[in-house]
C-alpha cells in the first residue's frame, strides 16, 4: 500500500497481487494524527497489504525540507501503529505527472482536485514496483 503525505489529504494506492502494477484507491481527508494513523492502519488490514511504501517529498536538489520532516514523522508513527515495513522513496514530480494526466483527461479543478493525490500514491507505488521488479530479474 502506498501514500502520498500531505498536510491536509493523504493519497492512497495499492498493488495488485502480483506487485506488477499500481491502482488509486482513494484520498483521505486528514483529522489528527490519532484518527490519519487508525485510518490507516485498518485500510492496510483491508487491503491486505504487507508493508507500506510512502513518498518522501524532497526538494529538486534532492534536499530535505520542511515537508520532508512532517513525512518522516508520520512514517515512523505509521511503523508503530502497524507494525509493517514501511519504504520512503523520492516522489518528486508525482503529483506534477498526476496532475498533468488529469488535465490531458480533460478533468476539471474539484474533478483533480478529488483524485490528485490518490493518482500521485498510484505514481509513487508504480516507480517503486518497476524498480523492485527490475532488481529481482
Amino acid at each position: 500500500m502506498c501514500l502520498d503525505i500531505g498536510d491536509k489529504r493523504i493519497g492512497v494506492a495499492v498493488s495488485d497481487p502480483f506487485n506488477s502494477y499500481s491502482l488509486p484507491v482513494n484520498t483521505y481527508t486528514r483529522k489528527n494524527l490519532k484518527t490519519d494513523l487508525a485510518y490507516m492502519a485498518s485500510l492496510a488490514k483491508e487491503k491486505s497489504a504487507t508493508a507500506f511504501v510512502c513518498g518522501l517529498p524532497v526538494n529538486f536538489d534532492g534536499t530535505a525540507s520542511v515537508q520532508t520532516e512532517k513525512a518522516r514523522f508520520f512514517i515512523e508513527k505509521l511503523k508503530d501503529a502497524t507494525g509493517l515495513t514501511v519504504y520512503s522513496v523520492d516522489e518528486r514530480c508525482t503529483t506534477c505527472e498526476a496532475e498533468e494526466t488529469l488535465i490531458a483527461q480533460g478533468k476539471t479543478r474539484a474533478e483533480r482536485k478529488a483524485v490528485v493525490d490518490s493518482l500521485a500514491a498510484a505514481n509513487i507505488l508504480q516507480g517503486f514496483l518497476n524498480e523492485k521488479n527490475i532488481k529481482e530479474r
